[in-house]
């Protein structure tokens, strides 16, 4: 059975869909969804397990793809452009090598198709801590979770994933447990090794360590046209640190792009 996903759609054109990382939603690359409307049909998606969407019994790369491959069936949508990033952009990756007729270009920023090792634990014991406590405000929340992370930009980034219940208090808007269980499927490599053939721009933040040298055979040789760009002084969170540069090197991309003779969608 198909999962029911929330998506938010704007503009006009080909299709282009939002794929966002772990513990967000689609809103989180609302600037891009904002500056492709206008050339672009943009369909914004809260990934499985996140957001409004409903939630996997066990999450992992290859069943978030196959739920946004069916999320395309039923919405009518035979061949998309794609962007994701982090985990959308595994999750994007996953799609393109498994469903290649799908996928018109695929743009991936700051992750490559490798296993990584565990890097969330902080994470995970701040929203277990504010799952526990039964918040009923916000700074209640960010209070506990500054107890385990530095950094006030990431604390903001996941507040925004919190909302009130029937009873006031403050429930994450993403599957905790399930995300938490099924960790290593969403840190491994996607799990199809055929290539995908179209076009594939990887966007890289220049003080993020996610994409490295070493990771670039890999990336040849499940996209043998793939290009990289690199986003000077940016972090992981190159979408938000410097939106106007992102924006445009992702519009850049695209835009020249001519549709492809694809094969019938199977």
């Amino acid at each position: 059975m198909a999962l029911d996903l929330y998506v938010k759609q704007i503009g006009e054109g080909p299709a282009v869909m939002l794929l966002h990382g772990l513990f967000g939603a689609g809103g989180n690359l609302g600037g891009l969804a904002r500056a492709l409307r206008a050339k672009f049909t943009v369909f914004s998606i809260d990934l499985p397990s996140h957001g409004r969407s409903e939630w996997l019994k066990n999450p992992s790369l290859s069943a978030m793809a196959e739920s946004v491959q069916h999320w395309m069936d039923t919405a009518g949508i035979a061949q998309t452009h794609l962007v994701g990033h982090s985990l959308g952009g595994k999750v994007a990756m996953q799609l393109a090598l498994q469903y290649p007729q799908r996928v018109e270009s695929l743009v991936v920023a700051d992750i490559a198709p490798v296993k990584y090792s565990a890097h969330h634990d902080a994470v995970f014991a701040a929203l277990g801590e504010v799952d526990a406590a039964h918040c009923t405000r916000r700074q209640q929340a960010a209070d506990l979770m500054a107890q385990h992370l530095k950094g006030d930009a990431l604390i903001q980034f996941l507040l925004m994933s919190l909302r009130h219940d029937a009873e006031g208090i403050l429930r994450w808007r993403f599957d905790l447990q399930g995300l938490r269980r099924s960790y290593s499927s969403i840190l491994a490599a996607p799990s199809v090794e055929q290539s995908y053939l179209g076009p594939v721009l990887f966007i890289k933040g220049g003080t993020s360590d996610y994409i490295l040298e070493a990771h670039w055979p890999v990336i040849q040789r499940l996209f043998p046209e793939a290009s990289i760009k690199v986003m000077s002084g940016c972090s992981h969170w190159l979408h938000a640190e410097k939106p106007q540069l992102f924006n445009g090197i992702v519009e850049r991309f695209l835009v020249p792009l001519k549709p492809r003779m694809l094969p019938p969608a199977k």
